[in-house]
């Protein structure tokens, strides 16, 4: 490795000594070709520098503003006043008078008799027995044994899956296109200076301890001792004696003697004459004329006016103004960009005392804001125009006219009539009749009877008795007992700690400078665009979950028990009775009556009535109306335009030139007083 770099150090080394001169221009100011047959490199070092200020000619470019006028085209809307006729159609309402025939009913209230047969009804009041059967209740006590069923609960700890839905949010990208319109900026350069202040900050560290309290939580398992109370059934069985009575029946045979009465019947046969009235209808034909009203229909024929309106088309020219115009290309300068650079001053030869020999010394850079030459840029500017054309129109005018319409009218008319109606009247006559009527005679002749009845008595006797009944009985035990718990405590302790922090104080120290400030202008320019959007669009989607979830269950447990119960048992025993039960008998006896009949007789008359009917009447209304007629006039506007213009402008800049010196005469060489070498 050492030796790939020793390569290129020994070709500068064998490059230094095969120059056998050294040619230096300062800037084509002095030049050593002259002196180097004498001037040697053992005489080199009594060379001396010289700086010389030349003045040197500099173009420079100044970006001068010009006004410049321009015109253009613009349209102005000139409105002129113009009268056209209007024709308005007034609809006006008329009454004429129209006669029409009613008929009017005229009522008539008359009245006749009317002979009817009405049936009286007659009450009988009687009497008659009725044997009837009545149960009579006998009571009888009881007793059975009852199996039932007691439900204690029993509880049962599941487990079951709920599952139910969550709305998880998934959100999808989405693009839209949005239309947008962007202000282009149209910049213009100037300059001017400003004074302000910078403050410039000057940092200074500092260090403080900070003292703050930290919780540290402290856990501790504990165990205590929780006493609870539980009852427990305890079942004892137990018996006891139940003494009851029961009626044992005792039956006994007896016998008496019954003494009766017994009715039989005696029928005799016997004649009545029975003299009765009999109504008998007489019919009597009669007839009566009767007069009634009769509408007749009567139709007519009439003739009215009818006006209707009729619409004509009226063609007639307009003159209408047609804007329109035509696009122009148009160039304008946009000013360059202000383009920053680095430029270099010019520099000079110092003489290094350490090395003995002058060295060049660069100038200093600094930064430079130059213009960049204007931009030909062509815009396309619409030029508007307006120009009359003739159109033809059409207008529809309503015309009012009357045309005789015939019609029908139908109206009825009265007219009486007479027929003759035929009725049959019946009236009832009354006969006697006599008619012989057989009946028979019933009598009751008792006769007395004696008979022995062997019946059985049947007492209750009573009995004791007793029974062994056998029982449980629960009755519930309260039991301590204690259970261990552990749980944990935490506790939070404080700790003081103590944090050193370094935090920077800044304070501003203010410097007034001055400097030259070149603003651009800038007027903007609107200019449509489209960009591209994205955004999100967020919809709910269901999930199925799944939860566990711990229930306690409850079922009733069935257990057999028995009970004795005592009853009442109700028999019924029949029992023969008789009653007096008391009827009417209803027959209907005829009778006649005679009532009086009002009735209404309707006829018609004829009345002649006169109303008023409304028609309608269209009649033209001609009016004058000035409206305003808007054209468009081109007129011919200047406007102002500034830009800038770029002059080229020279000026002279001073530039220090340094050269070499010779002070020793005595070297033998004689200077050419063309090489600038001396004084």
């Amino acid at each position: 490795m050492k030796r790939l770099l020793g390569v290129p150090i020994l070709a500068v080394l064998l490059a230094m000594f095969a120059v056998s001169r050294a040619e230096a221009c300062y800037c084509g100011a002095a030049r050593f070709r002259c002196c180097a047959s004498c001037c040697d490199s053992g005489c080199y070092t009594t060379c001396k520098q010289e700086c010389h200020t030349v003045m040197k000619t500099v173009q420079e470019v100044v970006w001068e503003p010009q006004t410049f006028t321009c015109h253009k085209m613009v349209n102005e809307t000139v409105c002129e006043p113009r009268t056209i006729d209007c024709v308005s159609h007034v609809h006006e309402t008329c009454y004429r008078d129209v006669q029409y025939t009613v008929c009017r009913p005229v009522y008539e209230q008359k009245t006749r008799e009317i002979c009817y047969t009405v049936c009286r009804p007659v009450y009988e009041q009687k009497t008659r027995e009725i044997c009837y059967t009545v149960c009579r209740p006998v009571y009888e006590t009881k007793s059975r044994d009852i199996c039932y069923t007691v439900c204690h609960p029993v509880y049962e700890t599941k487990c079951r899956d709920i599952c139910y839905t969550v709305c998880k949010p998934v959100y999808e990208q989405r693009t839209k296109e949005i239309c947008y319109t962007v202000c282009k900026p149209v910049y213009e350069q100037k300059c001017r200076e400003i004074c302000y202040t910078v403050c410039h900050p000057v940092y200074e560290q500092r260090t403080k301890e900070i003292c703050y309290t930290v919780c540290k939580p402290v856990y501790e398992t504990r165990t205590k001792e929780i006493c609870y109370t539980v009852c427990r059934p305890v079942y004892e069985q137990h018996s006891r004696d139940i003494h009851y009575t029961v009626c044992k029946p005792v039956y006994e045979q007896c016998s008496r003697d019954i003494c009766y009465t017994t009715c039989h019947p005696v029928y005799e046969q016997r004649t009545k004459d029975i003299v009765y009235n009999v109504s008998r209808p007489v019919y009597e034909q009669h007839s009566r004329d009767i007069h009634y009203s009769v509408m007749v229909p009567v139709t007519e024929t009439h003739e009215r006016a009818v006006n209707y309106t009729v619409t004509k088309p009226v063609h007639f020219t307009k003159t209408v103004t047609v804007q329109g115009g035509h696009w122009d290309t148009q160039e304008y300068e946009v000013a360059g960009p202000v383009v920053s650079r680095m430029v270099r001053d010019p520099g000079q030869w110092v003489w290094d005392e350490c090395r003995c020999r002058c060295c060049y010394q660069p100038g200093c850079c600094h930064c430079c804001q130059e213009q960049c030459p204007p931009v030909k840029c062509c815009k396309r500017v619409w030029v508007p125009e307006c120009c009359e054309k003739q159109i033809d129109c059409v207008r529809y005018e309503c015309e009012c006219c009357t045309k005789m319409v015939p019609y029908t009218c139908t109206h009825m008319v009265s007219e009486c009539r007479t027929k003759t109606c035929c009725y049959t009247t019946c009236h009832m006559e009354c006969e006697q009749r006599v008619k012989t009527c057989c009946y028979t005679v019933c009598h009751m002749e008792r006769q007395q009877h004696t008979k022995t009845v062997n019946y059985t008595v049947c007492h209750m006797v009573q009995e004791p008795r007793v029974k062994t009944c056998c029982y449980t009985t629960c009755h519930m035990v309260p039991e301590q007992r204690v259970k261990t718990c552990t749980y944990t405590c935490c506790h939070m302790e404080r700790e003081q700690r103590v944090k050193t922090c370094c935090y920077t104080v800044c304070h501003m120290e203010r410097e007034q400078r001055v400097k030259t400030c070149n603003y651009t202008v800038c007027h903007m320019v609107p200019e449509q665009r489209v960009k591209t959007c994205c955004y999100t669009v967020c919809h709910m989607q269901s999930e199925q979950r799944v939860k566990h979830c711990t229930y306690t269950v409850c079922h009733m447990e069935r257990e057999q028990r028995v009970k004795t119960c005592c009853y009442t048992v109700c028999h019924m025993q029949s029992e023969q009775r008789v009653k007096q039960c008391c009827y009417t008998v209803c027959h209907m006896v005829p009778e006649q009556r005679v009532k009086q009949c009002c009735y209404t007789v309707c006829h018609m008359v004829p009345e002649t009535c006169t109303k008023q009917v409304p028609y309608c009447v269209c009649r033209e209304v001609h009016t004058q109306k000035t409206i305003n007629v808007s054209r468009c006039v081109p007129k011919c506007v200047e406007y102002q335009v500034t830009r800038c213009v770029p002059h080229c402008v020279c000026k002279e800049v001073p530039v220090t030139v340094c050269c070499p010196v010779v002070n020793d005469p005595g070297c033998g060489c004689a200077a050419d007083p063309g090489c600038g070498c001396s004084n």
